[in-house]
């Protein structure tokens, strides 16, 4: 099956690292002329000698005034990538008000903003689009430690069937992927440790951790027309974690 973006547009957020920085090459070698914003000017820098001709966006878009001014000017945009997003690990008793502020600002909040200013722009053009959030296994499972994270992703996982609703009948199609613990660096980092690694994958059913591919492929999948009947999903890339 053979995906092509040629004459598209696509926005990416959390482009800088991991899942975010793949998915800007693979839409450039799609033929997408992409959009890659991070808060990270330097991670930018070396995205931008990888993938030659990508626009680049610096923003912290957890400040929304700031995101306003950042992109006004970006013009049509056909895709949009909602990756960017914070981890912050605390026990339930020792959750803090930053953890809850900082996650909401850029779990949700950005996810909303940044949809809006791009749904905008397509349904003033006329234009069809479509738009992928990366949530997470952690929408659909409690995990340890990870009340805010848990949350927030629980949130980005019912803003989309709110979105979907709602831009459904502008032409606008709105899916989010689920993934179990990702193979990139900072997942390698924190998953390095057989003991603490060996309890969750024990539950997933193919007996490993989600390739960066894994991800990236199935959002290409959702962004493309080979998915035009697909809108509102929430997809498990889990391996079979959440059938236990």
């Amino acid at each position: 099956m053979e995906i092509t973006f040629s004459g598209k547009r696509a926005l990416v957020t959390g482009a800088g690292k991991g899942i975010g920085r793949e998915t800007v090459k693979a839409l450039q070698r799609g033929g997408a002329q992409v959009i890659a914003v991070s808060r990270t000017q330097t991670d930018l820098e070396s995205l931008a000698l990888e993938c030659p001709g990508i626009e680049t966006i610096c923003v912290d878009l957890a400040n929304w005034d700031e995101t306003d001014e950042a992109l006004k000017a970006i013009g049509a945009v056909d895709l949009l990538v909602n990756n960017a997003a914070v981890a912050v690990l605390q026990p339930f008793l020792e959750v803090t008000k930053d953890a809850w502020d900082r996650s909401l600002e850029v779990n949700v909040k950005a996810v909303a903003h940044v949809s809006q200013i791009v749904a905008r722009q397509l349904i003033e053009n006329g234009s069809q689009g479509a738009i992928v959030n990366v949530s997470s296994q952690a929408s659909m499972c409690a995990l340890q430690d990870h009340t805010v994270y848990c949350a927030t992703k629980g949130a980005v996982d019912m803003l989309t069937k709110v979105m979907a609703l709602e831009l459904g009948p502008k032409k606008i199609r709105v899916n989010a992927v689920n993934p179990t613990v990702v193979m990139t660096d900072m997942g390698r980092l924190g998953w390095s440790n057989p003991q603490k690694a060996a309890p969750m994958k024990s539950r997933i059913p193919l007996g490993r951790f989600a390739e960066m591919d894994d991800v990236v492929n199935t959002i290409l999948f959702l962004l493309s027309d080979k998915s035009a009947m697909i809108h509102g999903a929430t997809l498990p890339i889990d391996g079979g974690f959440l059938a236990t």
